[in-house]
């Protein structure tokens, strides 16, 4: 039988993880690049090649030794000092990780030494025994994640104290009397801390800024913002600047650019859209084939580098969406107004513009500067109307003109073909093992105030799917154009799945009757798709693509393509969205400066700029998802008579986490609350059992509850246990 050899490994940086774990595990046995390129079941010249490369370079960073000529050991780790990153706990532990160990290591919580979450430490590891899990201690504090906190105030005669609804954060910030400022007893407080002095149980600190009163709707959200240090306005010298650039449309700068504006060109935006960043074009040609321009607004043509604005927009990186307005990246008289494609306005654009056959086989291709005219501009409703019904007129109650309106012939058509194309390219995407994540996203109706009047549910449609592909393909081809040429750019990369999570997720849903393929990388991607396809409709389809996404690695910036594995892309870039997020403005700048000949730009540069970006995409994610669960704590306030039902989305041993299945509101039944039994935690079973009855309650079970409580501040739902579902 013929031994069953790998694929090679695409992501390069995968071998020196692989290299450590398998060093690691015999850590008195000498391996050469044969034995570590046989554990990994490779024998392709090309991954040998990057074994031994990677054997160099961990032996030269001293995280292994090279004990004779070819032969490696890992690096002795007892008793010794390291430097990682604090991951805290909610039961004032920690985990410290670091690039030297396999295993994250245990940080008692009197071994914490006034380490915060997320802090860059100095650790020292012990209790390396075999069979015994490493522990350490904190010996220096090198440098904080962040000083400033959000929280609640309690003011003394002479001095105060701040204590967070963050359950990572330990302790509570204590305030001398003079460093109160203008807060009040029980306000939400901005606090920095200044100094944790040796003998003191809390660090010291003052209050920068008073954001209001707790469980204030607008309270709420700043702290939102404050909590991740994301900004609320714009300052005042960068908005005069905005306010100053000439906006105008000058026949000069047309004179530069593609003339686009005959050709016909619309939008399909959500209805409340205010800045619309891209646009489509669509023109039959005389070969049978298509013309189609991908046009996005060119933000850097205002957007010159090294101004304030330039640093604001760089320093933010991103717009931030939450629940009720948009923090955007650059001030409203660019992001709302001169950058927007809003129809019947000339604008300045970026465009991809491709000759494309009738089975959306890319023929030709162009990019570059283009001054466009939008035609019409499309709500997704609208333009789903449309595919679905082939109907010239759209009626009012699908309308954002508030009256019905008619569609030109030629505006239907070219939205029919571009629908009938996008379906190409999605399938040909999912068969080269694209995979296909449409989950829920639970939205709100608000009133004028910002309340939440109703829950409903965004589905992606074939309309969404249309913009979707061409978005998609503008990204593609231009990470392809500018990586083909070795040269830097800015890539959006996605690395392969941690098979870890995605074991453990398979732990849970082969409780649902599911699996997962693991024989290669595109039994997994097809596999996840099916389990898509499965769940969808079902009462743990939520839970399960949760799991899924979770198992997912994190997409980033980075000027080292390694791909992306889920859109199945060999390469891949942000290009349409400059509006709101900076590393598309970078690939624009680099873009251009390519076209017009430069050379290549400096790696490391651009690796930094990819890094922070990266980390303000992940504060606006955790910004995002916080307002929505305040949103669904203030929804579930005002219907706190009534019963729920809910699915178990969560077991732990204090308790299970339920999730309502009419609105995604999730929250807690605590164990005690349960009464038709004594529960305790069955970890294998991932389930509460009863002590005298064997009842058991485990994920995917449908329950009835009742709200208990709804606390806006900590953004927490409690439950009542009421009776399982029949």
């Amino acid at each position: 039988m013929s031994k069953k050899i790998r694929k090679p490994v695409k992501n390069e940086k995968d071998f020196s993880g692989k290299i450590l774990k398998i060093l690691s595990k015999s850590p008195n046995k000498a391996f050469n690049y044969k034995q570590i390129a046989a554990k990994l079941e490779l024998d392709d010249t090309k991954s040998r090649n990057q074994i031994i490369k990677d054997l160099k370079i961990l032996a030269s960073s001293k995280k292994i030794i090279e004990s004779e000529p070819g032969k490696y050991l890992i690096k002795a780790v007892s008793q010794d000092y390291y430097e990682g990153t604090i991951d805290m706990t909610s039961r004032k532990t920690a985990y410290f990780i670091c690039e030297d160990f396999t295993e994250d290591v245990f940080i008692p919580t009197n071994n914490l030494n006034r380490a915060l979450d997320k802090d860059k430490v100095k650790v020292y590891v012990y209790n390396r025994r075999k069979g015994k899990r490493p522990e350490g201690e904190v010996i220096e504090v090198i440098e904080r994640n962040k000083t400033e906190f959000v929280g609640v105030i309690d003011i003394q005669p002479n001095f105060a104290f701040v204590s967070t609804a963050n359950p990572k954060m330990y302790t509570d910030i204590f305030i001398p009397k003079d460093k109160i400022g203008e807060a009040e007893n029980g306000d939400v407080v901005l606090v920095a801390i200044e100094d944790w002095p040796k003998r003191a149980d809390s660090p010291f600190g003052s209050v920068i800024k008073v954001l209001g009163k707790p469980g204030e709707h607008n309270t709420e959200i700043h702290a939102i913002l404050a909590e991740y240090g994301l900004p609320s306005d714009f300052p005042v010298e960068v908005e005069v600047y905005a306010q100053k650039l000439d906006t105008s449309i000058q026949e000069s700068e047309i004179a530069k650019r593609r003339d686009m504006r005959d050709t016909l060109t619309f939008t399909i935006d959500p209805k409340d859209a205010k800045d619309f960043d891209d646009a489509l074009s669509f023109k039959k040609l005389e070969n049978g084939n298509f013309e189609i321009g991908i046009h996005i607004a060119d933000v850097s043509y205002y957007l010159e580098e090294g101004t304030i604005l330039d640093d604001e927009a760089y320093q933010r990186a991103t717009s931030v969406y939450l629940v009720d307005r948009v923090v955007p990246m650059l001030p409203e008289v660019l992001s709302n107004f001169a950058c927007s494609l809003r129809p019947h306005e000339e604008k300045y654009t970026f465009s991809a513009v491709f000759e494309v056959s009738p089975t959306a086989q890319v023929i030709n291709q162009w990019f570059g500067r283009t001054v466009i005219y939008s035609d019409q501009r499309f709500a997704y409703e609208e333009a789903q109307y449309i595919i679905e019904t082939k109907d010239n007129t759209i009626p009012i109650d699908i309308s954002i003109t508030g009256e019905s309106y008619f569609v030109p012939d030629e505006i239907v058509e070219a939205t029919l073909k571009l629908d009938e194309l996008a379906k190409i390219l999605r399938k040909k995407r999912m068969q080269n093992g694209a995979i296909s994540f449409d989950k829920v996203e639970v939205k709100f109706n608000l009133d004028a105030e910002g309340e939440p009047e109703g829950v409903y549910f965004k589905i992606s449609k074939d309309a969404n799917h249309l913009i979707e592909e061409f978005m998609l393909l503008a990204n593609r081809k231009v990470a392809e154009y500018i990586g083909k040429q070795k040269k830097t750019f800015v890539y959006r990369i996605h690395d392969e799945p941690n098979e870890d999570k995605l074991i453990a997720m398979q732990q849970v849903i082969s409780k649902f009757g599911y699996k997962i393929d693991f024989r290669n990388k595109g039994d997994i991607s097809k596999s996840l798709n099916a389990l898509m396809e499965e769940v969808n409709g079902k009462k743990e389809q939520n839970l399960i693509d949760t799991l899924a996404i979770r198992s997912m690695s994190k997409a980033k910036y980075s000027t080292d393509n390694i791909g992306h594995y889920g859109l199945a892309f060999d390469y891949y870039s942000h290009f349409t969205s400059p509006i709101r997020r900076y590393p598309d403005v970078m690939v624009h700048r680099l873009l251009q400066y390519y076209l017009d000949g430069g050379t290549s730009v400096d790696e490391e540069t651009y690796e930094t700029k990819s890094l922070h970006c990266s980390n303000m995409e992940n504060l606006a994610t955790n910004a995002e998802r916080d307002s929505i669960k305040y949103m669904q704590v203030k929804y579930m306030q005002d219907h706190q008579d009534e019963e729920f039902l809910g699915v178990i989305s969560g077991v732990t041993e204090w308790g299970i986490y339920v999730e309502i299945v009419s609105n995604k509101c999730e929250g807690m039944v605590r164990i005690r609350e349960i009464k038709d039994d004594y529960y305790t935690f069955d970890e294998k079973q991932y389930a509460l059992v009863g002590a005298t009855s064997d009842s058991i309650l485990q994920l995917g079970d449908e329950i009835y509850v009742k709200v208990k409580n709804a606390d806006l501040v900590k953004k927490q739902l409690d439950f009542h246990f009421l009776r399982r579902a029949e």
